[in-house]
C-alpha cells in the first residue's frame, strides 16, 4: 500500500466503523421494540380476560371485591414485569455492547494494518509529519497575538 492511498483507507475504515455502529444501535431499538410489545400485548389480554370476568359475574359480593383483588393482582404482575425488563435490558446491553467491542476490533485492526504496511518505507511519524506540512506551523501566528495583546 503506498502512503497516498492511507487516507483512503483510514476514511473507509472509519465508515465501516460508524455503520456497523449504526447497525447495532438499529437493532437494539429494534429488539426493545418486540419486547414491549409483547409485553404490552400480555397486558392487554389480562385486561380483557379481567373485564370479561367482571362482565359475566351475577354475583355482588364478588363485584364489590373485585377492584381491591384486580389492584393487587396487578401490582403483583407489573412488580414480575419489572423484573422481566430489567433482565431484558441487561441482555439487551450486554449484547449491544458485545457488538460494539467487535466492531471496534475490527476498526482497530483495519487501521493497524492501513498504518503498518510492509512495502511502505515510511515509518508512521514520518507520515503524519507529511500530512502536518500541509498547514504552517502556529509558532508565529502566536508570538505575534501575544505582542498585540501587551500593547
Amino acid at each position: 500500500m503506498n502512503v497516498e492511498s492511507i487516507p483512503l483507507a483510514l476514511y473507509k475504515a472509519n465508515i465501516e466503523l460508524q455503520l456497523r455502529i449504526s447497525r447495532l444501535l438499529q437493532e437494539n431499538g429494534h429488539h426493545w421494540l418486540e419486547s414491549m410489545q409483547q409485553s404490552n400485548a400480555e397486558n392487554i389480554a389480562e385486561t380483557t380476560a379481567e373485564i370479561e370476568g367482571l362482565l359475566r359475574s351475577a354475583n355482588w359480593q364478588a363485584l364489590a371485591t373485585l377492584p381491591v383483588e384486580s389492584f393487587w393482582r396487578q401490582f403483583q404482575n407489573r412488580v414480575g414485569d419489572t423484573q422481566t425488563i430489567n433482565q431484558l435490558a441487561v441482555k439487551n446491553q450486554a449484547a449491544f455492547m458485545a457488538g460494539v467491542q467487535q466492531a471496534l476490533e475490527s476498526w482497530q485492526k483495519a487501521v493497524a494494518e492501513t498504518l503498518n504496511t510492509g512495502d511502505s518505507e515510511q515509518s508512521l511519524p514520518d507520515i503524519f509529519a507529511q500530512w502536518g506540512a500541509a498547514w504552517p506551523p502556529a509558532v508565529g501566528s502566536r508570538k505575534k497575538t501575544a505582542r498585540k495583546g501587551a500593547n
